[in-house]
């Protein structure tokens, strides 16, 4: 059984109540999406700015949960790789209540149903700003933003009271979420947790976090069950290598769980492991464990990566707030984890308060034959990264902004990027080419599309010997088609390739002819095409074996683009055979109609 499959058969149902007047009869049903739309507005966020895509919901969960995510990546390093790390992460909260009973509230666990939900306020979502933005949030006023894309939500473990087998601890918490854009900073995140009992207090309370590893390739079949797990005391951090070789190939990163706070008052660490059958599912069996004080030695077999990294005790008396920090730390190899660590420490003993890249810039795009243009001067009244200030620095530079880089990529929106210009202010530093705000990209293919994006960076501060900071490739990208307009009407209408042949693997050119559709890697039968070119911007192409039997009809009305694409399939669905096919052209503002003919090779 793949992954995939794995994880939509672990997904557990849970039973909601509609009202307390039908609540018996609720109990014994099968929620529906709209059942869950009517008590919390679910919600989900992928991280962007740096080189990790993590899934962040309203739940406090490192996966999908409940919510409607489509991806089927929940923790991806680097950007674009396909590389899974996590098939689940979350927090949990345990504590002695009033009664005398070990109750646990989860975020995420393997064996038992989501504990933690929003509201059903519109405005309970997952927001989102950046560094030098406030967020008007009902629950966090005037929310002044760290990083360069903060994420807040706030989720309870009592907003759904009939969670199957669950006691609430009547928590709140409310999340943030911080990723960075430039080097040293974009290989990790940071999740912080401000958790409020509002019942009854917190005694002897452990907070832990629930990691289910699974490093390596999405495309493979065994990527969760081939795992290495580590503890390293020096940064309170577990977490999940991916053993070398096997189906899934040899993961380019680990993925670890980094506690930051609390760390100093902290009595007994945890750190367990387990194997599949093995793991706790009761309250009393969870608390037990996030509470033994256990650390276990390296396992440094290949199993399945299910981790409980527990600490504490604490008391947390009702209304009081207590902040738990924990860095989501990736890298190249362990050793790079490893670093990137060290770097979150520094960066939490400056209070996250560090030199940041320029604003975005804009980049305005003009597309020609076989040419593509760009223009980023900034316009009167628009953002100016070259005025902008940066109060965080510790030199006395006012204005930071050292010049732009533009990049291309001929593979996908995640790169890779190849550097085509950069300039940069006269000054003593870099290569000081003085700034230009035009370029023109030649010799491209038309009707194929080409990836850009523009950044902004700054100069180094060597007073505290922080990097150059530079803008998110990902926040600026263009995919851009380079072409003619549609023409006035029919004449000049073609089939391209033209034979069409295959035995040749269009999907290896560069950039490719063929491209896998949505995430999909690999190239499958569906992904051929032939292109019709030169289209008028209203017309109907029909394509006809060369019997007179119609084969599909592909209706075009695009007054910017002159092509429409056919990927060799007939009205049904089914795979034509190779031959000869006629094809005809009308334009539908002047009744014209142009017949053509295509040749294709299997």
């Amino acid at each position: 059984m793949n992954g995939i499959d794995m994880k939509q058969r672990r997904e557990l149902p849970m039973r909601l109540y509609r009202s307390v007047l039908v609540f018996a009869i609720a109990c014994a049903l099968l929620p529906s999406a709209a059942t869950y739309a009517q008590f919390t507005k679910l919600d989900w966020k992928l991280t962007t700015v740096g080189k990790v895509r993590q899934v962040l919901t309203n739940m406090g969960t490192l996966n999908k949960a409940r919510t409607n995510y489509p991806g089927l990546i929940n923790a991806e390093f680097p950007a674009g790789s396909r590389e899974e790390h996590l098939y689940q992460g979350g927090i949990w909260v345990g504590a002695i209540a009033p009664t005398g009973d070990t109750l646990v509230s989860m975020t995420q666990a393997h064996f038992t149903p989501n504990e933690f939900y929003p509201t059903s306020n519109n405005w309970d979502t997952v927001w989102v700003g950046s560094k030098g933005d406030t967020l008007h949030i009902p629950y966090w006023p005037n929310y002044a933003c760290v990083s360069d894309q903060d994420f807040v939500c706030r989720y309870s473990d009592y907003n759904l009271l009939n969670v199957e087998n669950h006691v609430p601890l009547y928590l709140d918490i409310t999340q943030t979420t911080y990723s960075w854009s430039s080097g040293q900073l974009d290989e990790f995140l940071l999740h912080r947790y401000y958790i409020t009992p509002k019942k009854f207090p917190l005694k002897e309370c452990y907070i832990a976090f629930w990691m289910h590893g699974s490093a390596g390739t999405i495309d493979a079949s065994d990527n969760f069950i081939d795992e290495f797990t580590h503890w390293f005391p020096a940064y309170h951090m577990a977490m999940d290598e991916d053993a070398p070789g096997g189906d899934d190939g040899t993961a380019i990163s680990p993925v670890g769980f980094s506690v930051l706070r609390p760390v100093d008052n902290v009595q007994k660490w945890t750190f367990k492991y387990y194997e599949h059958e093995e793991l706790p599912t009761t309250d009393p069996q969870c608390y037990k464990e996030m509470a033994s004080g256990t650390i276990m030695p390296d396992r440094i077999e290949r199993a399945r990566a299910h981790i409980i990294q527990g600490f504490g005790p604490f008391t947390i008396a009702v209304g009081d707030t207590m902040v738990v920090e924990m860095g989501e730390i990736f890298g190249y190899g362990v050793a790079g984890a490893l670093k990137n660590a060290s770097y979150l420490q520094f960066l939490k003993s400056k209070n996250f308060q560090v030199p940041s890249p320029p604003p975005r810039p804009v980049l305005r795009v003009t597309t020609a034959n076989h040419e593509v243009s760009f223009d980023w001067k900034p316009l009167s009244g628009a953002t100016n990264p070259e005025v902008y200030t940066d109060a965080n620095r510790g030199d006395t530079i006012s204005h930071p902004f050292e010049g732009y880089r533009l990049y291309k990529s001929t593979k996908s929106s995640e790169g890779p990027w190849t550097l085509l210009a950069e300039y940069d202010v006269i000054d003593d530093v870099g290569y000081n080419t003085g700034l230009q705000y035009n370029y023109k990209d030649t010799g491209l293919l038309n009707n194929v599309e080409v990836y850009y994006t523009l950044t902004a960076f700054s100069k180094p501060d060597n007073v505290i010997n922080f990097p150059s900071q530079e803008t998110s490739l990902s926040a600026n990208m263009k995919v851009v088609v380079p072409g003619t307009a549609p023409p006035a009407t029919v004449g000049e209408v073609a089939a391209v390739p033209n034979p069409y042949r295959g035995d040749i693997a269009y999907n290896s050119y560069n950039p490719p002819w063929e491209r896998p559709s949505g995430n999909r890697p690999w190239w499958m039968e569906q992904d051929r095409r032939i292109q019709f070119i030169n289209l008028p911007a209203q017309c109907q192409i029909k394509i006809f074996t060369l019997a007179g039997d119609l084969v599909n009809t592909i209706d075009h009305a695009d007054p910017n683009k002159g092509y429409e694409d056919w990927n060799l399939t007939s009205h049904i669905g089914q795979a034509i055979a190779s031959g000869i096919y006629l094809f005809t052209v009308q334009d539908v503002t002047n009744g014209k109609v142009q017949v053509g003919k295509f040749v294709i090779i299997k």
